[in-house]
């Protein structure tokens, strides 16, 4: 169980910094003259993270299924 929250919590540290990023850079290249190729990197920053933490989350849940599973054989 414990190796579960260490997973989650630095799934949570690093898709939460990366997508913070992404906020940045899309807003940088929203709002300034002259950035706007940075919209779509921001963008695309963003959705990476959530792919991240979609596949953490995966792992995790997969991890999971596969202990409760060997416990009842």
């Amino acid at each position: 169980m414990e190796s579960r929250v260490k997973i989650l919590n630095a799934l949570k540290f690093t898709s939460g910094t990366i997508t913070l990023i992404g906020i940045i850079i899309f807003f940088l290249g929203l709002f300034e003259n002259g950035y706007s190729v940075l919209t779509p990197i921001g963008v695309g920053t963003i959705v990476g993270a959530v792919f991240i933490f979609l596949m953490g989350m995966f792992l995790v849940a997969s991890e999971e299924m596969v202990k409760k599973i060997g416990r009842q054989q």
